[in-house]
């Protein structure tokens, strides 16, 4: 008896790390898919004989695509525009996403289930490219940065984290708060706000992301190329060889400061991620688990 109960505990551990080293088998397959094309778009960039294919370290280590970067006074007005919607965007999301979140917790609130499947609909159903560009005629937001900002600040699956993450703050906390006379929005700024730290720094993360690479509405509602952001003018940059005139006489190849164009769009928030990464994570599992 104790020969097969130890039998079947051996198997059981022998199991469980067979199933342990296939997760991690994935887990570095995952990683590699990951990180591979970005230190290959990173060594192309500090490459002066940067070429099509496979490049894990640099021939000829240079930094002239990064100087031809910074030295195109076309990409100036296109960064700014990006760090304005990105800022904007992401506060007046946070600021939607929280206040809705914390009207739909109030189960007191006549239509809340309404409202709240409401706002689910539009997650799977929505009206479409064509009746939006009508909408934002018709509100005359079209060659303006709000026609970008204002439909992606209200975000359901967003105002559902933030929702679910106030539900679990404890019920005693707003009792306190109601006690001591607050209004509902004195709880909502002295209590919730302070409390949700990780969640907004999560989902601030999330619109921030969400605007610094938006393409498509630029594309559809902004015809000013006064206003066109910097993925826009990067897609220009890749696309358009007539642009990258300056590479050849700095001798440099045109894929080296495309690739630099690339990892200077993508370096903010690589440097933005690490210092968020643990509210990212706390946010995300407190908000996404409704216990």
């Amino acid at each position: 008896m104790n020969q097969n109960s130890s039998y079947y505990k051996k198997r059981k551990i022998k199991n469980i790390l067979n199933i342990n080293l296939l997760i991690y088998i994935i887990f570095i397959l995952i990683t590699l898919v990951t990180v591979v094309p970005l230190l290959k778009i990173f060594v192309d960039s500090i490459d002066a004989t940067a070429n099509y294919g496979i490049n894990l370290w640099p021939n000829k280590p240079v930094i002239s695509g990064y100087k031809i970067i910074v030295s195109t006074v076309a990409l100036y007005k296109p960064f700014l525009v990006s760090v304005y919607v990105t800022l904007v965007g992401t506060l007046l999301g946070l600021a939607v996403s929280t206040i809705a979140g914390y009207v739909l917790m109030q189960y007191e609130m006549p239509g809340r289930t309404f409202l709240s499947y409401l706002l689910l609909f539009t997650m799977i159903f929505h009206g479409g490219m064509v009746p939006t560009y009508l909408a934002m005629r018709d509100y005359h937001l079209i060659n303006s940065l709000w026609a970008i900002i204002l439909p992606a600040s209200l975000n359901v699956y967003n105002t559902v984290l933030m929702r679910n993450f106030f539900e679990g703050i404890p019920n005693s906390l707003f009792d306190a708060a109601s006690i001591d006379g607050c209004s509902p929005v004195r709880i909502f700024l002295s209590v919730i706000l302070p409390l949700s730290k990780a969640a907004l720094a999560s989902i601030g993360l999330m619109f921030a992301v969400s605007y610094w690479n938006e393409y498509t509405n630029f594309t559809i509602y902004i015809s000013d190329a006064n206003l066109r952001n910097f993925q826009v003018m990067l897609r220009n940059l890749i696309i358009e060889d007539t642009s990258l005139a300056a590479a050849s006489s700095a001798g440099v190849y045109q894929n080296t400061v495309k690739s630099a164009a690339i990892m200077v769009a993508i370096i903010p928030f690589m440097i933005l991620y690490p210092f968020l990464q643990k509210y990212f994570v706390k946010g995300i599992n407190m908000g996404a688990v409704k216990e």
